[in-house]
């Protein structure tokens, strides 16, 4: 595991915390956490994780439950058991099948290049 990926901090089910948090490297959350999140680097929402306010991050994966405003700069991955009700801006988007999303959404592209085009293909159970 890279030093940027390695877990900084863990937020355990059962905690529940409001207000502003900052932190480097990568945090997870299982717990509840109302207010504004930043950091350039990952944070984790774990299956019991509930997240509701702004979050800006530079990558997102999420597993539980995350309502408000989101800006991963560099990806957000829908897992899933997870549940994204807000509007996001994000540099590239992942929805595993499972997973819901309700929001508006912007891409960032990170180049002046013409856009990539990407292909949709549904799994079969």
């Amino acid at each position: 595991m890279k030093k940027e990926e390695e877990l900084n901090g863990f937020i355990d089910q059962g905690v529940k915390i409001t207000g502003e948090l900052e932190f480097l490297n990568t945090l997870r959350i299982d717990g509840n956490f109302v207010g504004k999140i930043r950091s350039k680097e990952m944070l984790i929402v774990g299956e019991r994780g509930v997240l509701d306010g702004e979050i800006e991050v530079g990558t997102l994966i999420v597993s539980g439950t995350v309502k408000g405003k989101i800006r991963a700069k560099d990806k957000l991955e829908i897992q899933r058991t997870g549940k994204v009700y807000a509007d996001i801006s994000t540099g590239s988007l992942l929805i595993v099948e499972g997973g819901i999303f309700q929001g508006n959404c912007e891409m960032e592209f990170k180049s002046q290049e013409s856009p990539q085009v990407l292909e949709w293909k549904a799994k079969k159970a």
